[in-house]
């Protein structure tokens, strides 16, 4: 098999098993929404945190305007950094943005802005299952191999 469909493969098992844990360990469901839809509005992705840590978020913005989804993603991802994930380990807050309407973003850019954030909860996945207070759901980090290939070769080519 080609490296790139290796890769798409791989990819593929990583957003599946992301999906996975987030809906068991929210007990929520992302219903028909795309990975990006059901996270872009970061109410999912805080309440994931809350859940891991409780009370480390204090509050969720419901609204359902782009500012309040914005919010609560710089909201999740300070909650990351109290947990000891560094920012090479997260996403930008961008990166769950719609871009498909953009004339200058390639089907390429949208890729790599959610492999970014497979990245950040496969991190997230990791720290939770190293607290020995932790008994919830496990994230089967084998399914992200392929995933952390391209993300250490993307950091070394840049």
């Amino acid at each position: 098999m080609e490296w790139r469909q290796q890769s798409a493969v791989s990819c593929e098992l990583a957003f599946q098993e992301a999906q996975r844990w987030l809906e068991e360990v929210t007990k929520k469901q992302f219903g028909s929404k795309s990975f990006r839809v059901a996270l872009e509005d970061g109410v999912l992705l805080c309440d994931l945190i809350n859940t891991l840590k409780p009370g480390i978020i204090k509050r969720v913005n419901r609204l359902s305007t782009p500012i309040a989804g914005l919010d609560n993603v710089n909201v999740f991802l300070r909650a990351c950094e109290k947990l000891g994930l560094n920012e090479a380990q997260l996403f930008h807050p961008g990166d769950l943005q719609d871009v498909s309407t953009r004339v200058t973003v390639r089907l390429e850019e949208t890729s790599r802005r959610l492999k970014n954030v497979l990245i950040t909860i496969y991190w997230l996945g990791r720290k939770a299952q190293s607290d020995p207070f932790y008994t919830g759901p496990q994230l089967n980090l084998k399914d992200f191999e392929g995933l952390l290939v391209f993300f250490l070769i993307f950091k070394i080519i840049i």
